[in-house]
């Protein structure tokens, strides 16, 4: 297999004794390192957004742990139960916190914080090992895909990817989730070009995703929100990724706002549409995506104001909006399983159903 990307967005570096992270909020402009050194500091990272994805904020709030406890031994419990409230719908968070808690709560004190730091660097490179795991298996689906166009096309068909928001190395250990195939497949040499939503209100895929592919080569054009089904209708979309925050039991995926609708689009014409997700995204307590899993509402700034480069090289921030316009910031969806082609795991790729996730359950037992 390959190795994985050189690419990092978070890092402890045991020199200045800190949590290292990139500042997602400032790219594609800016690469900026922020230091955390703090529990609230970490907690800011995640409600910000400067971390996001949900395979890292879960990291993210494992080291946060880690800042907490190694100054005060007896906040474990607080540290946890404080990091829980940062974000309230990606799964990854809970499930790293009761793993921390779990495994730290009956330590001896002097054991508690390198005990805290050695999981919270594990959790780090089992993520990254996952996404690379993720990368494989979806990438036999792109191989056979790009196989059957090409025998109906001829050598020079390309295969046309489409992602929503972000779900490459910046959201998780390394890889990603969604884009692992992709960057998988290209250096394996298939030819792939990536459609990326610019994924509105926060532009994550004309900021991060677009940013992401360009530091790879990985050919891609950026589009509207709203395109994607007429790119679909035109035959120019051959496979949809995506990632997921929480999927559940039966199979729904919840993802950033809009996945539902590009879901729908790829049902209606008959284009493969799959999740990419490590295990500690799955959610095997819920079993309705809709009316279970809690769906953030985020300011409404975020969609009546946005960032930029001016004319001039500064980076701006303006309100394109009436002031004083109502706004309703709803941070993501669910995808019902039915319009779910595949779940692509690092444990393979299952059925979006209540029995491919109860076959799931049983590998990871």
């Amino acid at each position: 297999m390959s190795s994985a990307p050189q690419q990092t967005t978070l890092w402890y570096d045991g020199q200045d004794n800190c949590l290292k992270v990139i500042d997602q909020t400032r790219l594609p402009f800016e690469v900026e390192v922020l230091a955390l050194n703090t529990l609230e500091q970490a907690a800011d990272a995640i409600v910000s957004m400067k971390v996001r994805g949900a395979p890292l904020i879960g990291i993210t709030a494992a080291f946060g742990v880690y800042l907490s406890v190694r100054t005060d031994s007896g906040s474990l419990r607080y540290a946890c139960e404080s990091l829980l409230r940062t974000r309230p719908t990606a799964v990854n968070l809970r499930w790293a916190l009761d793993r921390m808690y779990n495994s730290l709560k009956d330590l001896p004190e002097q054991q508690l914080a390198p005990a805290a730091l050695e999981l919270a660097q594990r959790l780090l490179a089992e993520d990254a090992a996952a996404c690379g795991a993720i990368g494989d298996f979806g990438l036999d689906i792109l191989t056979k895909l790009y196989q059957q166009k090409r025998e109906l096309q001829g050598q020079d068909t390309v295969l046309n990817i489409l992602t929503h928001c972000n779900a490459g190395w910046l959201a998780t250990g390394a890889w990603g989730t969604a884009l692992a195939p992709v960057y998988k497949a290209k250096l394996a040499g298939l030819p792939v070009h990536v459609w990326v939503d610019e994924t509105r209100p926060r532009n994550q895929g004309a900021s991060l995703t677009a940013w992401e592919l360009a530091q790879s080569s990985v050919p891609h054009t950026l589009i509207t929100d709203n395109a994607g089904g007429h790119l679909m209708q035109h035959g120019q979309v051959d496979i949809c990724l995506v990632g997921s925050d929480r999927t559940t039991s039966t199979g729904d995926v919840c993802n950033k706002i809009g996945t539902y609708l590009k879901a729908l689009a790829a049902y209606d014409n008959l284009i493969p549409f799959y999740a990419a997700l490590p295990v500690s995204t799955v959610d095997f307590e819920a079993a309705d995506g809709v009316s279970e899993i809690p769906i953030e509402e985020r300011a409404a700034d975020e969609v009546t104001h946005v960032q930029g480069i001016d004319d001039a090289g500064q980076l701006r921030r303006v309100q394109t909006s009436h002031p004083g316009t109502r706004v309703s910031n709803y941070g993501f969806d669910v995808t019902p399983a039915r319009l779910v082609t595949g779940l692509i795991t690092e444990l393979g790729v299952f059925p979006a159903t209540v029995q491919g996730l109860l076959s799931l359950k049983i590998q990871i037992r």
